[in-house]
């Protein structure tokens, strides 16, 4: 209408009182027009006036400010504000006029940031969390995230939980992935790394400088409650959880998660970052050239600690007891905790392996530990608890009824003599021995380990010269022995 109105006057003709009929305009309105091209700004004189609230403020300001030393959980809301000021310094006005000052007092008073430039070679590392479902239970998932800013390559795996082990584990996926050690790392206070803060100085855990002089790499930890000096690493925990993880995942296992996380994590290198030049595969040619060369001999991740047996032959590693065997109860060990495994050693040997349980309050056993003292202790073997769940081929229970038929209570201990091959012998292996001295009537333990010791003697190889002709014309003279008789017959004399 603006522009109809000028043209219609100034270009046509028009009359200002056809202009004021046609359009219903006052001749303010219409001098306004044909003095400006396009409609002026709205001008504001000076702030609204807050009648009401106006006096509050400097409250406010202040109640906010004393919320920043508060709990974090137990700070002012815009209604708890609002009933303060009603009830102890009567306020008349609305519950929505606070709450819009609140909001933007609280919108000025944010913390604002430098931007931050990357050099090639370094990284940030931190730890998310996110839900997942493993073997059809849902769980929480520890995100071990490693980040380049400069390239913007990231690394993610996930673990069952954030520990030592899992830290060091992230790190050499991470590493991997980069194809070098970058020259130095960021990270927050975690007590993985730091044992204590002592203002700018950090005492180091015996883990993290483990890993740390494996890789040489250097290290910087950001100030107590900044954790947004590595807000690069942070806002890519972020994007991993809303872009991968959503909806909720299901994987068969932790290894099949870790596969599709690295598969992303590969497909993202093709990608472009806004405000950069080239994909991230191109930008981490130069953090590639910067870092540290891999060392050639791969690091373990894994945790140390000193345990001892008790009387049931267990040991308390992570919440959880692993068994061991009887021999050593009581006795003073060592605890190599893994990813996957956890070996228990005593002395310079390992005396048990198993399966590294990552729930709480739950026991592992092995039967073999147990077969030992159940030899001493036969009457114990139908409510031996590390036997519950031990699921052996069905030969085993017929040999302990015929082995029990024939000589009584003296079976049950010649059953558990047999059991005991095991310990040096495969179930498969000692199974198929249990048949055959089932078929031909020979059920003592004696009887059953010639025929499992017969079955793994591996027969002598004879050379045939069938397809070598050549072969048969050649003469092998036989040995001089003269010597050895001569040596003999002097030892005979004397």
């Amino acid at each position: 209408m603006w522009t109809e109105i000028r043209r219609k006057v100034l270009v046509e003709g028009a009359s200002k009182r056809s202009i004021l009929r046609d359009y219903g305009i006052g001749h303010q309105v219409l001098a306004k027009i044909l003095s400006h091209s396009e409609p002026p700004d709205h001008q504001v004189g000076g702030p609204r006036q807050k009648p009401k609230l106006g006096e509050f403020l400097g409250v406010i300001d202040e109640i906010l400010e004393a919320d920043k030393t508060a709990p974090t959980k137990q700070r002012h809301s815009g209604r708890r504000i609002f009933e303060r000021l009603r009830d102890e310094y009567g306020y008349t006005g609305g519950i929505t006029q606070v709450r819009e000052a609140v909001a933007q007092a609280r919108r000025y008073s944010k913390e604002v940031f430098v931007p931050l430039s990357h050099a090639p070679g370094h990284a940030q590392f931190d730890f998310g969390e996110a839900t997942v479902e493993i073997a059809g239970v849902r769980c929480k998932a520890a995100l071990g995230v490693i980040t380049l800013p400069y390239s913007d390559t990231y690394f993610l795996s996930a673990y069952p939980r954030e520990c030592t082990e899992t830290f060091q584990a992230a790190h050499v996926a991470g590493f991997e992935f980069f194809g070098g050690v970058p020259l130095r790392t960021s990270y927050d206070n975690t007590t993985i790394a730091v044992s204590k803060v002592m203002g700018r100085e950090r005492v180091l855990t015996r883990a993290f400088l483990a890993l740390q002089s494996h890789y040489l790499f250097d290290h910087h930890f950001c100030r107590v409650g900044r954790g947004n000096e590595k807000g690069h690493v942070e806002n890519h925990v972020g994007y991993s959880r809303r872009n991968l993880l959503v909806p909720v995942p299901s994987f068969p296992s932790w290894a099949a998660m870790n596969e599709y996380l690295a598969a992303c994590c590969y497909a993202d290198l093709f990608r472009t970052v806004r405000g950069k030049v080239g994909t991230k595969a191109d930008r981490l040619v130069a953090d590639r050239a910067a870092m540290l060369a891999l060392p050639t001999e791969a690091f373990e991740p894994r945790r140390v600690a000193q345990g001892h047996a008790n009387s049931l032959s267990l040991v308390r590693f992570d919440r959880n007891d692993y068994s061991v065997p009887t021999a050593y109860a009581h006795h003073e060990v060592t605890v190599v905790g893994g990813i996957e495994e956890v070996a228990i050693t005593s002395g310079t040997g390992v005396v048990a392996r198993h399966v590294r349980c990552w729930d709480k309050e739950q026991t592992t056993y092995d039967p073999l530990h147990y077969l030992a003292l159940l030899e001493r202790k036969p009457g114990a073997i139908d409510y031996a608890r590390p036997l519950e769940s031990w699921e052996l081929p069905g030969c085993f229970a017929v040999l302990r009824r015929r082995l029990e038929a024939d000589l009584g209570h003296r079976g049950t201990r010649e059953f558990i003599k047999v059991l005991r091959l095991l310990e040096n012998a495969s179930v498969g292996a000692l199974a198929r021995a249990v048949d055959q001295a089932l078929s031909i009537g020979a059920t003592g333990a004696d009887a059953i380990a010639l025929i499992l010791f017969h079955h793994a003697e591996q027969p002598v190889g004879l050379f045939s010269l069938d397809g070598h002709p050549h072969l048969k014309s050649v003469v092998i003279d036989p040995p001089d022995l003269s010597a050895y008789r001569t040596l003999t017959q002097q030892g005979a004399a004397s």
